[in-house]
């Protein structure tokens, strides 16, 4: 479903990425780990599109991302990713629900669909009673939550993950791991996850390991 191949990526002068090779399968939760600095971002960065690469092939779905731009690569990333960051990224001014909607509105979808898609999201998760709460009424576990529930919106052929429990303490933590392998078996959701927690990393399918800006062999 993900195919990276050949990824190289240098940021004045410094190699960061040395021909990364992945693939990763539907429905499948693989973690990637590393050391600070050995390009597990960077990677994540360049699966979402946020980034480009300056050499090597990736494909989603089977649609050659690195040939697309402007309009048709926002609404391919609008589309196919997911996304929830370490610290939720979450509008402060928007509530609950209207944060989750924002990938539907940037999408241009049915105001009523998006918001009725919200809602369900945001009660399958367990937050129906905190819709209308903004980011700073919630707690870290409930912000994650919203995030988890904003990535999920648009039905997305993957959902990347960079240090999603970094912020959060133990219990929350365990209960963000739990939920992503929720999703992946009653949903068959798609997850690439950048952790230094190694209790979610050995519950993954796959453990990939960055050092020196490749992956090591499996």
């Amino acid at each position: 479903m993900i195919q990276v191949e050949n990824i190289h990526k240098s940021y004045s002068g410094l190699e960061i990425l040395k021909g990364v090779n992945l693939h990763v399968k539907g429905g499948e939760v693989v973690s990637i780990v590393g050391a600070s600095g050995a390009g597990k971002t960077t990677l994540l960065q360049i699966i979402g599109t946020l980034d480009k690469a300056d050499q090597g092939i990736l494909k989603i779905n089977g649609e050659d991302v690195g040939k697309l731009t402007g309009n048709k690569l926002a609404k391919f990333r609008n589309k196919h990713i997911g996304f929830v960051f370490q610290f939720h990224q979450l509008l402060p001014e928007f509530t609950a629900l209207e944060n989750v909607c924002i990938p539907g509105w940037i999408g241009g979808n049915n105001e009523g669909e998006v918001k009725k898609r919200a809602k369900e999201l945001l009660d399958y998760l367990g937050l129906n009673h905190r819709m209308d709460f903004k980011p700073g009424t919630l707690s870290g576990g409930e912000q994650q939550r919203v995030a988890v529930a904003r990535a999920l919106l648009n039905n997305p052929s993957v959902i990347l993950a960079d240090e999603p429990s970094g912020n959060l303490d133990s219990k929350s933590a365990q209960e963000l791991h739990d939920l992503f392998f929720q999703l992946r078996s009653e949903f068959q959701q798609t997850f690439v996850i950048v952790t230094h927690n190694q209790t979610l990393a050995a519950r993954s399918d796959r453990q990939l390991t960055i050092q020196d800006g490749i992956i090591l062999p499996e």
